[in-house]
């Protein structure tokens, strides 16, 4: 499996899984000129694409959806919830009704050899969805958007060769900063964003001797710091009660406004 974070942040969102045979898009919120340039770097071009799958119907995520959808017809997979959500707002102007597919949590769905199977999760949009892919044995694991985690949260993402868990804000930084309080409050809600800590935290609760890459993703602008997010989350590692340590693993911070680099499972 091959993947590639194209932009990971609170301004936007698009994400690559793909094999030999089959690539696969998580939300598109970025434009699509910023889209089609990270998939050529990978020597892909877009209307190679398979499916769209999206997680929940905020703009940071589904902002380059209608644009994608109508220049090239790739088939749309999400929650009833967000398809909803997508319909009804200006995004999903003028989207073919034909190219959306219903998905729903921990049913499994087969796109030629990917097989992606969704995960409920927590956060203030109208059905959201976190996605577990697999290919050969290998699992990738894309968890943002979520304010809290739990035993189901955490027992989905057990084995998983990758993850990308979201690492979204500073809680002395969101405090502190400019944001308006009803909006500071949540961030910080159940069905916010999960901080810094939280996100080590999750990370500690489902390492494995199997982990290739841990990326941490959708940083706040304002309210976080690359640095800051992989050095708490590291802490977090390092303190957790299980045998692993921060240095056992390859930890990176997914850039908001340009690719990561592709990985290779």
């Amino acid at each position: 499996m091959r993947f590639l974070s194209i932009a990971s942040g609170s301004s936007g969102n698009c994400l690559y899984v793909g094999s030999d045979t089959t690539h696969i898009l998580v939300d598109t919120g970025i434009s699509l000129k910023r889209t089609e340039a990270g998939l050529n770097g990978i020597g892909l071009k877009t209307s190679e694409i398979d499916a769209i799958f999206i997680s929940h119907e905020h703009s940071d995520h589904i902002g380059g959806l209608g644009v994608i959808a109508r220049k090239y017809g790739i088939p749309i997979y999400a929650s009833k919830g967000t398809i909803s959500g997508i319909k009804s707002g200006s995004y999903g102007k003028d989207i073919d009704v034909a190219l959306f597919n219903e998905i729903s949590a921990d049913n499994k769905v087969m796109i030629k050899d990917i097989c992606v199977n969704p995960m409920r999760i927590s956060h203030d949009a109208l059905e959201p969805l976190a996605m577990r892919l697999s290919c050969d044995g290998k699992k990738i694991g894309i968890v943002t958007d979520l304010g809290t985690y739990d035993d189901y949260t955490v027992g989905s993402l057990m084995g998983l060769n990758m993850i990308l868990c979201e690492a979204n804000h500073d809680i002395r930084m969101l405090e502190t900063g400019p944001y308006p309080y009803p909006l500071k409050r949540r961030i910080l809600s159940d069905r916010g964003h999960l901080c810094n800590e939280a996100g080590g935290r999750l990370i500690s609760s489902i390492l494995n001797d199997n982990i290739e890459h841990i990326i941490l993703g959708h940083l706040s602008k304002e309210n976080n710091m690359p640095e800051i997010a992989y050095n708490t989350v590291r802490l977090e590692i390092d303190a957790a009660d299980n045998q692993y340590a921060s240095n056992d693993f390859e930890i990176t911070v997914a850039k908001r406004n340009e690719p990561l680099g592709v990985i290779e499972l």
